[in-house]
Formats: C-alpha cells, sequence, structure tokens
C-alpha cells in the first residue's frame, strides 16, 4: 500500500468514528450527557438562608453555575422555562475546629459550605432532583475566617459547583 493512501484511509476512519460518535447525540467530550433536544438552561438566583451571614456566596455561587454551564455545555441559558432548571439555596455556613492540640485548642478550622439544588428536567422528568450538596476547606487556626474567607468560598464553590454540574448533566 502507498503511504498516501494509508494516511486518506487512516483519516476517513477517524472523520467517520467522530461521525459515530456525535451522531450518538448523547455524548460529548466534556462528559455531558444531555440529551439532543434539550437546548436551553434556567439557573435561577440560589438564595441564601444559613444563619451565618457571608453577603457575596449567592451571587458567586450562581455566577459560577452560569459559568460552569456556559463552558461545557451548548445549552443557550434562558431566564424562565429553560428545558432544564437549577435552582437552591445556601443552607449552611459553619466554621468549627478540625484539628485540636495536646492544650485542647484548634490547630485547623474547617469552613463548610452547604447548599440544597432542585434540578427539573423539563423533556425529561424522571432526571429530576431535589439534593443537598456540601463542601468545606480547612484553614490554620493562626488565621482568621475574614483573612482568608475570600479563597476558601473560592475552592468550596468550585467543587459545589462541579458536583452540581455532575449530578445534573453528566450522570456521575
Amino acid at each position: 500500500m502507498r503511504p498516501c493512501f494509508k494516511i486518506a484511509l487512516a483519516t476517513l476512519a477517524l472523520a467517520l468514528t467522530a461521525f459515530i460518535v456525535r451522531s450518538c447525540g448523547i455524548y460529548s467530550f466534556s462528559g455531558t450527557s444531555i440529551q439532543p433536544d434539550v437546548k436551553t438552561v434556567t439557573i435561577n438566583y440560589f438564595e441564601y438562608k444559613a444563619l451565618k451571614v457571608n453577603p457575596s456566596l449567592s451571587n458567586d455561587l450562581t455566577e459560577a453555575m452560569k459559568d460552569k454551564f456556559r463552558k461545557l455545555t451548548k445549552l443557550e441559558q434562558v431566564d424562565i422555562d429553560g428545558d432544564l432548571e437549577l435552582s437552591g439555596e445556601v443552607t449552611g455556613y459553619d466554621v468549627k475546629a478540625s484539628a485540636v492540640t495536646a492544650n485542647e485548642m484548634a490547630a485547623q478550622n474547617r469552613l463548610t459550605v452547604s447548599v440544597k439544588v432542585t434540578f427539573t428536567n423539563r423533556k425529561y422528568p424522571e432526571d429530576d432532583f431535589e439534593k443537598s450538596f456540601s463542601a468545606y476547606a480547612d484553614f490554620d487556626s493562626t488565621n482568621s475566617l475574614d483573612a482568608v474567607e475570600a479563597s476558601l468560598c473560592e475552592e468550596i464553590i468550585e467543587k459545589i459547583v462541579e458536583d452540581v454540574f455532575n449530578a445534573s448533566v453528566a450522570n456521575w
């Protein structure tokens, strides 16, 4: 066989494989499993219901969720009545000691954020769920929460958004 013919055959086989994988419709290389007839998503504002106040957490969480869907799906984001809809509330924002020294003093503290999420799939209602998600980040007790809160919340939000995304459109 000539080298040019081998290259053309390999290219054709690769193109055919890509076409077959893409035509299945529910698989993408981002790991999502969104049905082909699902075109829109509504991501509602995540209300803040926790006792301890963090004024920017709800907005940061909502925007991070929108960014994740924008980057990893082709879904159009709409304000109301999307084929998929996410809503939720921040239900917990707690700081507790996670490691104690011999003198019974906190060596490390843990910030935990809990979120209750409702996912609605208007095309495939069997995928609907209401679940709680939580994530945490530890910080040294020599630091005040105020000093590390922004970076901890960023880390926690990233974890929660990943978990919600996987539960809703990646079916993990």
